[in-house]
């Protein structure tokens, strides 16, 4: 099995972000949107100190790519980069809802659905090609989607669109990688910042005191913000945005142990079954990086 760079970046980038719930879970007494305010604000500066102090001649020769293309190119570019900013904010703040005041079997059952949803929208929007096998692979993950959502209405409605969400945000990034993949992401945020700071004023709560706010939102910046999203920025410029899709079931995967043996959630036959099918399913999509064509 030959593993490339962009497959090891986007499989650690949902590795990562599995575990997201550890840090995010101690936080459920504050409301949604502040951890969202302070999410976007904190990671937007850090990157900003970063390329700006450190990276002036990467901003450079982007800007100069970007100078090289023609006026309609531009156009596209700029409304890429804007989209993923507002796709961003949309994923995060729904997310964090979920896992602070409904539960985290509604927001890992959203990664459930993203990676049906990411490679169905591929397929018409990209026209990226699947195998028989990977069309199979996507038809297991429906079923064991909707052996999880049965009974659970209002929970896949949530789901569905946090899926949606980040399934365009894949599918948009996967056309706007011409550039630095440090350099997009902080314009993105960039962007999610300037659509927030309007409400902030009005619907921010008191400015959070406790020690352990800011150790907890300096990890969810550093460790569960810039480190996967630079790895999944990164991995699409080398692969299409269903494969990348397709592993984001690690992420579901790793939040379905957490709820058994650290949140001790309830967890049923059904839940078992359904998680196998997964598994299975991603052993079946990729089973080209595992078996080499006679």
């Amino acid at each position: 099995m030959q593993l490339n760079k962009y497959f090891v970046s986007a499989l650690s980038s949902f590795f990562i972000w599995g575990f997201f719930s550890l840090a995010l879970k101690p936080l459920h007494d504050y409301p949604s949107l502040d951890i969202l305010f302070y999410r976007v604000f904190y990671a937007t500066g850090l990157l900003l100190l970063i390329n700006l102090g450190f990276r002036k001649a990467t901003l450079k020769k982007d800007f100069l790519v970007f100078q090289s293309f023609d006026k309609k190119s531009q156009r596209a570019t700029f409304f890429l980069t804007v989209l993923g900013g507002f796709l961003l904010t949309i994923n995060w703040f729904l997310f964090m809802y979920c896992v602070n005041h409904v539960n985290i079997k509604s927001a890992s059952f959203a990664y459930l659905i993203c990676p049906i949803v990411t490679t169905i929208l591929a397929f018409f929007i990209l026209n990226e090609k699947l195998s028989n096998w990977q069309w199979f692979s996507v038809g297991l993950c429906g079923v064991s989607c909707a052996i999880l959502s049965y009974g659970h209405v209002m929970d896949l409605l949530y789901s569905l669109i946090i899926a949606i969400s980040f399934a365009l945000y894949l599918i948009s990034q996967r056309k706007n990688n011409q550039f630095d993949r440090f350099v997009v992401l902080t314009l993105q945020l960039l962007i999610a910042s300037i659509v927030l700071l309007p409400f902030y004023p009005f619907y921010k709560g008191e400015t959070p005191s406790q020690p352990l706010f800011w150790i907890l939102m300096t990890l969810i910046v550093i460790l569960f913000t810039i480190i996967p999203l630079f790895l999944n920025l990164f991995a699409l410029k080398g692969m299409n945005s269903s494969t990348v899709g397709i592993l984001m079931y690690m992420n579901p995967l790793i939040n379905f142990f957490l709820a058994i043996y650290y949140f001790k959630e309830e967890i049923t036959v059904n839940h078992l079954f359904a998680y196998g099918l997964i598994v299975l399913s991603i052993l079946i999509f990729n089973q080209h990086l595992f078996f080499k064509k006679k």
